[in-house]
């Protein structure tokens, strides 16, 4: 069985920062494209980020572009989100999916909550 669980998720203060995890079971992780999705407070999943099975090709959404960073460990089967300088935009359920940007019906987590507040 596929399985993703985020967590990592919580309050935090604008500017600050957080690293969420996505760990992976059930599937070959380490042939597997992965992405970050977020839901926000009253609105649909948006895309956040990207990373292919070598970690070498990374895409962003423009709103995160240069505060966030998607990463990977193989050997872990598990991907991660450093989120930094955070703002309340920010706000959102993040959940990790299997597959790329345009593979909506890919499986999902759960997702984790962040929470952007003073």
């Amino acid at each position: 069985e596929v399985r993703l669980v985020e967590s990592g998720g919580g309050l935090v203060q604008p500017g600050g920062s957080l690293t969420l995890s996505c760990e992976a079971s059930g599937f070959a992780f380490d042939r597997a494209v992965m992405t970050w999705l977020r839901q926000p407070p009253g609105g649909g999943l948006e895309w956040v980020s990207t990373i292919n099975t070598g970690a070498d090709n990374l895409r962003y959404a423009d709103s995160v572009k240069g505060r966030f960073t998607i990463s990977r460990d193989n050997a872990k089967k598990t991907l991660y989100l450093k989120m930094t300088n955070l703002t309340s935009e920010d706000t959102a359920m993040y959940v990790c999916r299997l597959g790329g940007r345009a593979n909506e019906n890919g499986v999902r987590g759960q997702g984790t909550q962040v929470a952007v507040s003073p």
